[in-house]
């Protein structure tokens, strides 16, 4: 999914001419006449998701100024840019002490434009990364701070935000690397405890001799080598949050104990004489099925129900790849910002690809890619070549069955959108089709008809881009131009694509 940039314009002339721009350069757009109109659409109770603001300076009633003071007002820290006919330095001045990330001056260029909103919601990824990291750290992070769009994940943080208002025990499902740890941070840092500890610790990667010693404590001597009295993590949590991840790692014998601290509220250090009363809210986590585990005896039943109390399943990101676009945003400005690279963005081509691709190592593998591709670049703008690993995974054009193709009803329908460096709409890709020889009765189909099929079923395919479409159908682009004309002739709707 493109961003979303708001416009606001009380001409109407002029707000098409930048709505047009605007979506040109491949962002999505909302457009309102009003300073009133801006602040009713960013503070509504169902307001939607707007990524940044183009704002007119001079409107009847409430005019920019007045919107970003409004704005200050509220806590909004969307990056707006402002437009005005008057290029005043004072007007600059007193805009950017107001909080404008940009100024350009009517009648904008595209290309201006374009700049100007990439650098803003370069700028915007950067803060929400660092504020992210820094909530993180001093166990602040809430659902603010979780990036998506995705309307599967609305269900798990509407349910996560319940959760969040009592102590009730949550299970935490998802593949490896989806965020089951920052779901869990969210919970923590929005509920009441959120002033109290967080302590996470991963039960895959205790030696099984030792889980519960760090687990429960342990008395000075109790073991070779306790040489000194440690409190344990449930100790170290009281009145705050345990994060249990990968709790099915755990063995039964720890199982049996950890069920009698749920139960009771106390806990007894390894070589220890008395109970300690502990208040502790348990988030566990797992990558696995843990209800399989039960069945297969590696799992307690009864602690399964004492942990599965209110449970969450984070869908992984090939089910939600709407989200793929903003997390590469993120991670992009951080890693830049990092390393001190000059690289402005990710073209679309390679933006069209990494959100086509599986990611089964999900978020992890998303930050580690880029993370790689920032550090090896050579370029100011990420390309496909610069993401060689995910190349090897997933093969952008899948091998082509042996028998012949028709083009679906779906891929009749789909118009190619016009992109640009930076973003792109992002809509699942047709991978492969059928194409039909004979007619309903059984007649071949004329060469020209099966011609525009293929025309518009490459046009789909590569998302407009003409070069590439051109390549792979050995062509030259004039020769291509030529066709789409005769395919825009036979159906005006064929031809919405070019670069």
């Amino acid at each position: 999914m493109a961003a979303t940039i708001l416009i606001a314009d009380d001409d109407a002339v002029q707000r098409r001419l930048v709505e047009a721009m605007v979506q040109k350069c491949g962002y999505q757009t909302m457009v309102v006449d009003s300073g009133d109109a801006v602040m009713a659409m960013l503070t509504g109770l169902e307001a939607p998701l707007i990524d940044a603001v183009v704002l007119d300076l001079v409107m009847p009633g409430l005019d920019g100024m007045g919107v970003l003071a409004r704005m200050r007002e509220a806590g909004l820290s969307l990056p707006v840019i402002v437009q005005t006919a008057h290029g005043g330095i004072d007007n600059v001045v007193s805009a950017m002490r107001a909080g404008a990330q940009d100024f350009v001056v009517k009648p904008v260029g595209m290309e201006r434009l374009q700049v100007s909103l990439r650098n803003a919601l370069n700028t915007s990824a950067l803060k929400g990364e660092l504020q992210r990291i820094r909530h993180s750290r001093e166990g602040r992070l809430t659902f603010a701070d979780i990036i998506t769009r995705s309307e599967a994940m609305a269900p798990v943080l509407r349910t996560a935000q319940k959760a969040a208002a009592s102590s009730i025990p949550v299970l935490i499902e998802g593949e490896s690397g989806v965020g089951k740890e920052l779901f869990a941070r969210a919970i923590h840092g929005s509920g009441e405890r959120k002033a109290k500890p967080f302590v996470a610790i991963n039960c895959g990667a205790i030696p099984d001799n030792l889980v519960e010693s760090i687990l429960f404590g342990h008395e000075k001597g109790a073991f070779t080598g306790a040489t000194e009295r440690h409190a344990g993590k449930f100790v170290e949590a009281h009145g705050g949050t345990l994060f249990l991840d990968e709790v099915s790692e755990l063995p039964l014998t720890a199982q049996v104990k950890l069920l009698r601290a749920l139960q009771e509220g106390t806990v007894e250090a390894v070589g220890g004489r008395k109970l300690v009363k502990v208040d502790v809210r348990i988030i566990s986590a797992t990558n696995r099925k843990l209800l399989d585990h039960v069945k297969a005896g590696h799992f307690r039943e009864d602690l399964f129900y004492r942990l599965h109390v209110l449970p969450l399943t984070i869908p992984p990101l090939r089910a939600r790849r709407e989200d793929i676009p903003h997390l590469l945003r993120y991670f992009l400005a951080r890693f830049v910002a990092e390393e001190n690279r000059a690289i402005t963005g990710i073209s679309g081509e390679a933006m069209a690809y990494l959100s086509q691709a599986d990611w089964p190592g999900n978020i992890r593998q998303i930050e580690n890619t880029v993370y790689r591709a920032v550090v090896l670049s050579e370029g100011e703008q990420l390309g496909i070549e610069d993401f060689p690993l995910v190349n090897a995974q997933s093969p952008i054009v899948p091998d082509a069955p042996a028998e012949p193709l028709v083009v679906s009803p779906a891929i009749h329908a789909s118009h190619p959108a016009t992109i640009s460096g930076n973003e792109i709409p992002i809509a699942p890709l047709p991978t492969h089709g059928t194409l039909a020889m004979l007619t309903a009765t059984s007649e071949v189909r004329p060469l020209e008809e099966m011609e525009n099929e293929i025309i518009r079923f490459a046009i789909a395919h590569y998302r407009g881009q003409m070069s590439e479409v051109a390549r792979r159908l050995k062509i030259g682009r004039s020769t291509l131009y030529r066709k789409l004309d005769d395919v825009s002739t036979a159906d005006p709707a064929a031809s919405s694509g070019a670069e």
